[in-house]
This record gives structure tokens, C-alpha cells and sequence, in this order.
């Protein structure tokens, strides 16, 4: 391997502590918010699917005009760097006051600070992970978001692994120590990443200029969905459909191991953790397989197997056997998320990368507002209000058919390779 290459993928690695410090985040949020919401103020789970919403309500809203704006955004910083250098702290301080509200407040305490927090990480989403495709050639890009991805896996692994531990011993723990871990995480980024300067304000019409331009340029590449070539539009509704599938079983999946299977919600985290180990692990190799194969191809195939496992979940009851399903689901995920990003920035220009990365994120996001409140809704009918909690196995079948419909998608999709 030639010494550029390597020091490419150092600088990658480099850049992944920000995905890890976003992905301790996120699994102790899906995790145990739904389990507050519950057992501390009764709400059904459709309402806690809409409350769940919250954070993608603002990715939807503000993730497509930030990628726009962060290509555009000029400051001795860089173009990505300083919306990490706000948001992170922010996100620390509002993630780590979580279960206090949780315990001590009315809702709407708890209600505002998770507004607050969700406000902060997508203040800098977008950016971190524009800054991949920023340093890496197409040709590389699957591998390096393998490598992203794989970090991002060591990071929810520490949370669902460690945050089992902290949270049996005081629920409050794991959100200190996950705030502050990604605050560190992220803040190497902003140390360490020496991202390439933008222009001088006086080259580009000043800051009045770069805001409407990067108006300008969120309004174009929604344009380019709808009008341009299909391959885009197909590709943005697999990601679309697939989410919703995911982001179902991570949502309730807590739910459905204390209310179902009668094991501690702790207990269901920690079984998360095994999907979350397997795809930190498999992470590169799928980005290798993407870069060698075929990106297309290789989503398929993770497609195909979650259809497989994912209801095969709902046959078995001991931990043994269900940690062993979801290590399989994790390598399964890998294969589609690691190589979808890379397909949508191989779709556009450099210029437009971030605005793309918002356009993924967009959709993403998107069904991650749907996929709470309907999967809740499901399982409120399936259980009859939580009179029967065998109905919980209706957020496996749900699940399984959305990653269908993103399989039977992707055969549309046509572009998306290395350049």
C-alpha cells in the first residue's frame, strides 16, 4: 500500500471519532427514552413513536439546508469544522440532562430538553459526515465510509455494551459519560482534521451572499431528485424504506424484550449491542466488498438476509439465540448502510457533495419520522393497548416487509458506482 494511501486512511479513522461520538448518542436515546416516556408518564406508544420523531423532524428540516450552507460557509475553520465546534458541546450538555428530566420534571421539561438536544446534533450531522467525501476519491469512498461506519459501530457498541452497566447501577450514568465522550470525540475532529480553508469572505459576497446561495442550491438539488435522472430518486426511496424498517426495531425494540419477552430493558439494549458488534466488525469489510463487487449488488444482498432474519426473531425467546440473530442482522446492515452514502455523492458533483449528503439525510430522516408513530400505532392495535403483548411480533413483520419494498427498489437503480 503506498504511503499516501495510508496516510488517506488515517485520516479517515481520524474523521470516524465524529460518527462515533454521534452513535453513542443515538442507541442510548432509542434505547431508553421510550422506556421514561412509558414508565414515568404512561404515554402509549403511539405517542411516544411521535415524540421519537422529534430528532428526525429537525433532521428533515434543517440537514439538507446545513449541507447546502457548510459548502458554502466560509471561515478559517473550514467549511465543516465550526458547526462541530457549536453543536457538540450543546448536544453534551442538553443529552446529559435527559434522564434528570426524565425523573424530576413535568413532560414538558423533558420535552424541551429534548427539543434542545435534537436542535444541537443536527446542528452538526451533516457536516461531520460531509467531511468523508471531502478527503476521499470516489474510487475509495465505500471503503472509507466502511471505516466511518466502523467507527461508528465502536460507538454504539460503547453504548449499548457499557451503557447496560451504568444504567443498572443509576440511569443517569450512561448519559454523563455518553455527552462527554462525544463531546471528546468530536472536539479531535475539530483538533486534528485539517480540512482545506475556504475562501476569503471578500472572494465569495460575504456571509448575505453564501446564505442565499446555499438557499439557492438546497432548492436545486431537490430539483435534481424530481426532475433529473431516476436512478437518484429510486435510490432516495430504498434509503427512504429501509430506515423506516431499521429504525422500527431500534425504536422498540427495548419495548419488546420488557413487555414481550419479560427480560429487563437494559437486558434488550445489551442484545442490541450484539447487532451493533457485528456491524462495527463487518463494517470494512463491507466497504471493501462495495469498492471490489458492486455497491448495488452488495445492498441487495444485506436486504435480502435482514428480510430472512428479522422475522425469524420473532421464533425464539432466550438471549442465546436472539443475540446470535441480531449479530447476523448487524453484519446484514452493514452491507446496505455502509455503501448507500457513497452511492448518492457518487450521483453529483464535488461542489454539491454536502447538499447531497443533506439530500441522504433528508430522506433518512424522513422515514425516521414516519417509521415511530406508525410502527407505535401498529403495535398499539397488534397489542390492543398493551393488553396483549404478543402483538409486539407485528414490529418484526412491519420491519421485514419495508426492507422488501427497498430490495424490489434498488433493482431500479442504475447509477451510484465509482466514478
Amino acid at each position: 500500500m503506498e504511503e499516501n494511501e495510508k496516510m488517506k486512511i488515517g485520516k479517515t479513522f481520524l474523521l470516524g471519532f465524529g460518527f462515533l461520538g454521534i452513535s453513542i448518542i443515538w442507541p442510548l436515546y432509542n434505547s431508553y427514552v421510550p422506556i421514561f416516556l412509558k414508565g414515568n408518564f404512561g404515554l402509549s406508544s403511539t405517542a411516544i413513536g411521535v415524540i421519537m420523531t422529534i430528532d428526525n423532524v429537525f433532521a428533515v428540516i434543517l440537514l439538507p439546508f446545513l449541507g447546502a450552507l457548510s459548502d458554502k460557509t466560509v471561515s478559517v475553520l473550514g467549511r465543516r469544522r465550526p458547526y462541530i465546534l457549536i453543536g457538540a458541546p450543546l448536544a453534551m450538555v442538553f443529552f446529559s440532562l435527559l434522564p434528570f428530566a426524565a425523573q424530576r420534571g413535568p413532560l414538558l421539561l423533558l420535552m424541551s430538553i429534548i427539543i434542545l438536544l435534537n436542535l444541537s446534533m443536527a446542528l452538526y450531522r451533516t457536516p461531520v459526515i460531509a467531511l468523508m467525501p471531502d478527503i476521499t476519491p470516489s474510487k475509495y469512498r465505500s471503503r472509507a465510509n466502511g471505516i466511518i461506519n466502523f467507527m461508528g459501530g465502536v460507538g454504539a457498541l460503547i453504548a449499548f455494551f457499557g451503557g447496560k452497566a451504568l444504567y443498572d447501577k443509576n440511569v443517569c450514568y450512561p448519559f454523563i459519560a455518553g455527552g462527554i465522550f462525544m463531546f471528546i470525540a468530536c472536539i479531535l475532529v475539530v483538533i486534528f482534521m485539517n480540512e482545506d480553508k475556504s475562501a476569503d469572505p471578500a472572494e465569495t459576497g460575504g456571509n448575505s451572499f453564501i446564505l442565499k446561495d446555499s438557499i439557492k442550491s438546497l432548492t436545486q438539488n431537490l430539483k435534481d431528485v424530481i426532475t433529473g435522472e431516476k436512478s437518484l430518486l429510486f435510490i432516495l426511496l430504498a434509503i427512504f424504506f429501509w430506515f423506516v424498517g431499521f429504525n422500527s426495531i431500534e425504536t422498540f425494540f427495548t419495548s419488546y424484550a420488557k413487555f414481550y419477552l419479560g427480560m429487563k430493558e437494559s437486558t434488550g439494549g445489551l442484545i442490541l449491542g450484539f447487532y451493533s458488534l457485528s456491524f462495527m466488525l463487518f463494517a470494512i469489510v463491507s466497504g471493501i466488498i462495495g469498492m471490489k463487487w458492486n455497491r448495488n449488488n452488495t445492498i441487495k444482498l444485506g436486504l435480502f438476509l435482514l428480510v430472512i432474519i428479522v422475522p425469524t426473531v420473532a421464533l425464539f425467546k432466550d438471549f442465546v439465540p436472539l443475540a446470535i440473530l441480531f449479530a447476523l442482522a448487524g453484519i446484514s446492515w452493514s452491507l446496505v448502510n455502509v455503501n448507500s452514502l457513497p452511492m448518492v455523492v457518487d450521483m453529483t458533483i464535488p461542489e454539491k457533495v454536502g447538499g447531497f449528503t443533506g439530500l441522504y439525510y433528508f430522506f433518512s430522516q424522513l422515514a425516521n419520522i414516519v417509521s415511530p408513530p406508525v410502527s407505535g400505532f401498529i403495535i398499539d392495535l397488534s397489542t390492543k393497548n398493551g393488553e396483549k403483548p404478543s402483538g409486539y411480533i407485528s414490529l418484526l413483520v412491519f420491519s421485514s416487509t419495508l426492507f422488501l419494498v427497498s430490495l424490489i427498489i434498488m433493482f431500479f437503480v442504475k447509477r451510484g458506482e465509482a466514478k
